[in-house]
């Protein structure tokens, strides 16, 4: 009877051990031990045949361009290396010239802003296999004339063109200053909200270069303690257009390289606080394309202007009742018509317009978006998008005719679908990912989306996640003040439904924005993963104001930010909570920028429903954000002083009954430091207690060193003291 026993119990412990799974560490999620493989820098050679990606080497600490054949994904040579360049230890980005001859290489960058940064570079001849520097100092944008034969760069807030026959360098613009004028680079805001940093382009003839000067004398100045190492802290000063406030004053000129001449635009309409979104030359070598935008960001012309005539013409103009959004899918065909995206039908949608304005055709059609355009095959008079058509958390490559015919369907796969296509438009590569399977790469058939072979499947990773307790996103809609609204959940993988649950909610809620994605893990996803293994459920809904299910959805909190989004994530928290499996007096909310400003106002206005929140980098009152992005939702705060302050949570402290964790980087040059403090002191004066940190000199995105593994562990600790079991970690 005895050893019958001992060898069940052996048995016993053999299975558990076996199938005893582990859980993630803080540590493990940002030290890169769940990180995907890409491709990087990815380009697309001429001959539609090969392509080429930035690899780095970590045994040598140097970096290559390397050439690769679509077909049969063999490397065909190395194109430029750091490891025979003696200036260059490495590289981090390159640029092709347009024949293909020459490079630019980037390396020894140092960030500004989100987008900008300044670098060294230079022109590698790949032929020649010569090295040159363009600028012993540091510059930005630099960037080949199409004949390759120049350079424009700008520096210390002026334009240059270098002759890379000569080796000279001409200054075209003379009146750049900090914090008065900058030509041809955007200035702060510009940067963030129209995501841009180049304000120059060259035309196709290579002999004229159309800019955006930006005059900034009058817009307020921002100033930032930098605490650094020294004795003495200093400051970062910058200019800052908060809502309501003066705009930098922008103008467009043209530099004929020819006669050095610079000429200013005039147009034939008055515009007054105006913004100039973009400027593309057309296939015409002397017509423009500039789109001029109004401050209330609801009318947005498109002119055609051609310098040497000096003639500028209206070709299309698109209204709004609330805003118009900006994109970079306006594309010129060989006559000079053009492809515009416009959500005028109620979503996004591609049409295809004459070069004078007049609607040709609407080209697709439906309740479903476009929300990425690929290119046009003019031999095919084929048009290559992603859409959403497929559901609104996926994301599918089409092709369709110019006409808007014979719509067919490229990828198969439900989850989220992109493209990078040849030259020729005769193979993409397809990455793919799903919450279930981390990103995919594949080379497929751009006419019927068949598989020609695989490259990348992050399998690696799949089966080591096998090894620990890993849960499955579950995807599902929920209806919340009569809209149904898009809802992912993570429960532990022991999830036992007699139990209960704290539950933490995580969103972002701005507008246009998407969480809930049939998509692989970010690193924030895999904390939340962590917090399922520590007895968690996390839960996130996207509300009305987010994207992806048209414009009425979208635009409906015009004028009333975070009003709707609060409302649906208290109720959405009340429905969650009244599960059977949910501890409805342990339910937090947390977030991030716009996400921080809505889970301090849910904690506050839903202060029966949520028992603690965590805001990380908060707006508190969008008086203090920019011009472009508040004042496309909100107006100005003098022609709408309720929609700012009816929700900013400072002017309501004495609703905090829950436990609040406030986080910022004194170094955020976005979402200022100044929201927090003046949230801080308005929880004060209420005789508030709660909990906060500054970390200094951190940007908006709170990184750099061991910051990111502090602040996790902060939250996490928080967590378990005010949501959990008093785990401290």
């Amino acid at each position: 009877m005895k050893t019958p026993f001992i060898f069940l119990l052996s048995c016993f412990f053999m299975f558990t051990a076996t199938s005893q799974k582990d859980s993630f560490s803080l540590a493990q999620i940002w030290d890169g031990s769940f990180r995907t493989q890409g491709l990087n820098s990815l380009h697309s050679m001429n001959n539609g045949k090969q392509y080429s990606v930035l690899n780095f080497d970590r045994s040598t600490g140097s970096t290559s361009v390397d050439l690769y054949d679509y077909v049969t994904f063999s490397k065909v040579k190395v194109i430029a290396t750091s490891k025979t360049m003696e200036a260059i230890p490495y590289f981090t980005n390159y640029t092709f010239s347009s024949n293909e001859r020459k490079l630019i290489l980037e390396t020894n960058t140092e960030s500004i802003f989100r987008h900008s940064v300044l670098g060294h570079y230079y022109v590698y001849d790949i032929e020649l296999d010569q090295l040159n520097i363009i600028s012993e100092n540091k510059i930005q944008e630099p960037t080949f004339s199409p004949d390759g034969t120049k350079v424009a760069f700008a520096m210390n807030n002026n334009l240059f063109i270098k002759d890379l026959i000569t080796g000279k360098t001409n200054q075209i613009t003379i009146d750049g200053e900090k914090n008065r004028v900058i030509n041809g680079i955007t200035d702060w805001v510009y940067e963030e909200e129209f995501a841009f940093v180049r304000a120059f382009e060259w035309n196709i003839n290579s002999n004229r270069i159309a800019f955006i000067r930006f005059d900034e004398s009058d817009v307020p100045e921002f100033s930032m303690d930098v605490y650094g190492k020294d004795l003495y802290q200093t400051q970062n000063v910058f200019k800052y257009p908060k809502a309501g406030e003066k705009n930098a004053n922008v103008s467009l000129h043209f530099y004929d390289i020819n006669s050095d001449q610079t000429s200013i635009v005039s147009l034939p309409k008055t515009y007054i606080d105006f913004y100039i979104p973009r400027i593309k030359w057309t296939n015409d070598a002397d017509l423009l394309s500039v789109q001029y935008l109004n401050r209330h960001q609801n009318q947005l012309d498109l002119w055609l202007i051609n310098p040497v005539k000096v003639q500028a013409n209206l070709v299309l103009s698109e209204t709004d009742l609330a805003y118009v959004d900006v994109t970079d899918n306006l594309t010129f065909l060989q006559d000079n018509s053009f492809l515009w995206t416009s959500e005028k039908d109620g979503y996004n949608h591609l049409y295809h317009y004459s070069k004078n304005g007049k609607l040709k055709t609407q080209i697709t059609k439906g309740d479903w978006e476009v929300t990425a355009y690929y290119g046009y095959n003019e031999f095919d008079n084929v048009i290559y998008y992603q859409s959403v058509e497929n559901g609104s958390i996926n994301r599918d490559v089409y092709s369709v005719k110019l006409n808007g015919k014979r719509k067919k369907r490229l990828t198969t796969q439900e989850g989220t679908n992109d493209a990078s296509f040849s030259a020729d438009f005769t193979y993409f590569i397809k990455t793919f990912s799903s919450a279930k399977i981390p990103t995919k790469y594949t080379l497929n058939d751009s006419k019927t989306g068949r598989l020609v072979r695989n490259i990348l499947d992050n399998s690696t990773l799949l089966n080591s996640l096998n090894n620990y307790k890993y849960s499955n996103k579950e995807f599902s809609t929920i209806n919340v003040n009569g809209n149904e609204l898009n809802m992912w959940m993570l429960k532990p993988v022991d999830f036992d439904a007699t139990k209960t649950y704290p539950l933490l909610m995580f969103q972002y809620s701005g507008p246009g924005s998407q969480e809930v994605a049939n998509k692989w893990n970010n690193s924030r996803d895999y904390w939340h993963q962590f917090l399922t293994q520590q007895g968690y459920i996390v839960a996130c809904v996207d509300g009305r104001g987010t994207g992806f299910k048209g414009s009425n959805f979208k635009k409906v909190t015009y004028l009333n930010l975070v009003k709707y989004e609060t409302e649906d994530q208290i109720q959405a928290a009340k429905q969650i909570g009244s599960l059977s499996y949910i501890d409805n007096s342990r339910i937090g909310i947390w977030g991030w920028s716009f996400g921080g400003h809505m889970s301090t106002n849910c904690l506050l206005k839903g202060n029966n429903v949520f028992k603690m929140a965590i805001a990380v980098a908060p707006v508190t009152s969008w008086r203090f954000y920019d011009t472009i992005y508040t004042e496309r939702f909100m107006r100005t705060p003098q022609e709408n002083p309720g929609g700012y302050d009816d929700n900013s949570p400072f002017n309501y402290p004495e609703l905090l009954r829950g436990d609040y964790l406030l986080v910022h980087g004194s170094g955020d040059d976005n979402v200022h430091v100044q929201h927090t403090m003046r949230m801080v002191e308005a929880l004060i004066q209420a005789n508030k207690q709660f909990d906060w940190s500054i970390y200094p000199d951190k940007n908006h995105g709170i990184y750099g060193g061991n910051t990111t593994m502090h602040l996790y562990t902060k939250m996490t600790n928080f967590l378990h003291e005010k949501l959990g079991d008093k785990r401290i970690n």
